[in-house]
């Protein structure tokens, strides 16, 4: 991952090492909005049958998209340090 030291030094990025952690969490998240929705459409379902179904399929189409929300979010997240990366080597080629 990184070292303590590494928060007081800006030489190396800590973002890219954590990133995966908070993509995880939004995934998690994600998951328990849906499950809690799900839980509510399906009691909904003893009072209005069709609004029950409408909400519990909803539910799954909502997880499945944070999920990839949360992915798409921490690749761009990632491309931007990678660039950077790039662009460091590319600047130190020149400079030999």
């Amino acid at each position: 991952m990184f070292d303590f030291a590494d928060l007081f030094q800006w030489e190396r990025f800590i973002t890219p090492s954590i990133i995966k952690v908070f993509y995880w969490l939004a995934v998690a998240v994600a998951v328990l909005f849906g499950l809690s929705s799900i839980g509510t459409g399906l009691g909904m379902m003893i009072l209005n049958p069709f609004i029950g179904l409408v909400l519990v399929i909803a539910s799954l189409l909502g997880v499945v998209i944070g999920v990839i929300f949360a992915r798409i979010m921490a690749e761009f997240i990632l491309i931007v340090f990678r660039i950077s990366e790039h662009l460091g080597a590319i600047r130190q080629r020149g400079e030999v």
